[in-house]
């Protein structure tokens, strides 16, 4: 027998935290949450996504044992833009069974039909940049900082299913960080001439004293930098405030770089140490005695600066300005001792990242898809 029920007491609020546990115990690959950091987020009130949203978590048992969880959400955002509400799904977790997952899917469409929703999309765990997307290539090392990891048969459920692709795949570039290399040499040759040509063109790192109006531009340049995307949902301060909370304590500002043209915002590139090398050995810190893992690995030096946006207003797209930020991260992040860089996730036809990345001699080395299913109206 299988049932979908509502999270209702601190029991079954720890068993939605900790049932990734289930599905990945045995994978090498997983790196685990930090069951604080994923209590905080689905908390009406700690939660960011709350501000401007609503949600509903539920797990679903077989036979009296947890089978899976779901997250089901409206984000106020979202139906304000587009004019009529949808139904945004997440931290969506299965054993190996399709009727577990036909079970949680079938409700979500009565919950969705039952709010007038027009459509389930996702997977967003109540973040437009955390962990979004399913896996479908690229299990041969851990994801980087704010990117997940799902078995190979979660693809298979949602399209049996009958969700359908929705937008772009959501890539990873992996670049190396050898300066040696003569594709960042070349890199390096094209900016000097950006430089020569355009000495109003200034790259500077963040301004964590400023900190209110750096995210002012955030905000400002994700949007402007996007809106030309399909679909576009603008950013709120919200969003850009869930995306780089929990960073900013964390983060080298040196490496969260900001172009200017005559001091006015023109790029935003920012750079956040892979810290999943550390939380990967941390269990999540579910238990007192993981916090002695945490000393173990609390001064490891991650390999990797994971690069989470590329943006650049379209006035400047072909001025060299995304040319010089690029430069100028390589240059920084190799100087720190960091031996690669990952980009992600970006659309798989990016025009403003693909060709920077591909002239720097990076790979994919990730994929990751996103699912919506239209609801017939009622």
């Amino acid at each position: 027998m299988i049932e979908i029920k509502p999270i209702q007491t601190n029991k079954e609020k720890h068993i939605f935290v900790t049932f990734p546990w289930t599905i990945y115990k045995d994978d090498p690959l997983w790196v685990p949450p930090i069951i604080s950091e994923r209590a905080k987020i689905i908390s009406p009130e700690k939660g960011l996504f709350f501000k401007d949203g609503i949600a509903e978590f539920f797990i679903a048992w077989k036979d009296g044992k947890p089978a899976g969880t779901l997250c089901l959400a409206e984000d106020k955002n979202t139906t304000r833009t587009k004019g009529y509400p949808e139904c945004m799904y997440g931290f969506v977790e299965c054993i190996e069974d399709y009727e577990v997952f036909k079970s949680m899917f079938d409700f979500a469409e009565t919950w969705a039909r039952a709010r007038d929703m027009r459509s389930l999309y996702g997977p967003y765990n109540l973040d437009r940049e955390d962990s979004r997307g399913i896996l479908i290539e690229g299990r041969d090392r851990p994801p980087t900082i704010l990117c997940g990891h799902q078995p190979p048969y979660y693809q298979t459920f949602f399209e049996r299913y009958g969700f359908e692709k929705n937008g772009e795949d959501g890539v990873a570039y992996a670049i190396d960080l050898d300066l040696n290399n003569p594709k960042l040499q070349r890199l390096s040759r094209l900016a000097n001439l950006v430089r020569r040509k355009h000495p109003e063109f200034k790259v500077r790192g963040a301004n964590i004293k400023d900190v209110d109006n750096e995210i002012d531009r955030i905000v400002y340049l994700q949007n402007e930098g996007l809106k030309h995307m399909p679909e576009h949902v603008p950013y709120t301060r919200r969003d850009i405030e869930t995306m780089i909370a929990p960073l900013i304590d964390l983060a080298d500002m040196d490496l969260v770089l900001f172009a200017e043209v005559n001091g006015q915002p023109a790029g935003f590139f920012p750079g956040v140490p892979n810290f999943n090398e550390i939380v990967q050995h941390l269990n999540g810190l579910r238990y007192p005695w993981d916090f002695l893992r945490y000393l173990k690995y609390r001064n490891t030096k991650p390999k990797c600066i994971a690069v989470k946006s590329v943006v650049v207003p379209p006035e400047y797209w072909d001025t060299g300005v995304a040319i010089l930020m690029f430069d100028e991260m390589v240059k920084r992040a190799a100087a720190r001792g960091y031996t690669w860089a990952d980009l992600s996730l970006t659309g798989e036809n990016n025009t403003d990242t693909r060709p920077l990345a591909l002239h720097a001699g990076a790979k994919v080395y990730k994929r990751y898809r996103f699912y919506k299913k239209d609801l017939a109206s009622i």
